[in-house]
């Protein structure tokens, strides 16, 4: 058994994992918007929900081990979600002529209460799983700190940098210019 325990840990890293589970997102949302810089600005978001689990399990004295490392990865889809609500609606905003700074506010405020929403019930379905009791709670309530710290630090702050990061990466890739009229549009010809 101890021969076993050992050839498991020369296995693949959890980083690896981590660092696969985060490109796969990226090629998604790059396939999805049909761009490569706007994934950059919807994942900028995922370091502060690994923060928040992170802390979330430093506050309840539980140790990082392979659920933890499972709830780091549902979190990466979990903070997408928020940004992807905020990046997708200011992104049709600007193709439709706002100025990028509006229109990262305007996907901000508008969303702010879908995104609230779906953070406070995904929580609140997450809560038994992390006050669980009974055989193998340990292994629950380790995943469900993890998910519920890094959900919460990721929505609140999301709020705020994701329309920040949508701006800075729209400005560095050239997303500010306006987009112009097409030329010879059925006007009048003098």
């Amino acid at each position: 058994m101890s021969f076993q325990e050992k050839k498991a840990q020369e296995g693949v890293p959890a980083s690896v994992i981590f660092a696969l589970s985060v490109l796969c997102v990226f090629l998604i949302m790059a396939a999805q918007y049909e761009s490569w810089s706007l994934p950059f600005s919807v994942l900028l978001g995922t370091p502060v929900a690994v923060f928040g689990a992170f802390a979330a399990l430093w506050m309840r004295g539980q140790v990082n081990n392979v659920f933890a490392q499972i709830g780091l990865i549902v979190l990466i889809g979990l903070a997408a979600k928020d940004a992807i609500l905020i990046v997708a609606f200011g992104k049709a905003r600007h193709e439709q002529g706002k100025p990028l700074d509006e229109a990262a506010l305007e996907g901000a405020r508008l969303r702010l209460r879908p995104i609230l929403m779906t953070s406070f019930a995904f929580i609140l379905g997450v809560v038994p799983l992390a006050l669980s009791t009974g055989s193998g709670a340990v292994a629950r309530q380790i995943m469900g700190t993890a998910v519920i710290g890094g959900v919460a630090a990721g929505s609140v702050i999301t709020i705020f940098l994701i329309p920040v990061t949508f701006y800075i990466v729209g400005r560095i890739t050239g997303g500010s210019r306006q987009k112009e009229p097409p030329e010879g549009g059925g006007g009048d010809h003098a």
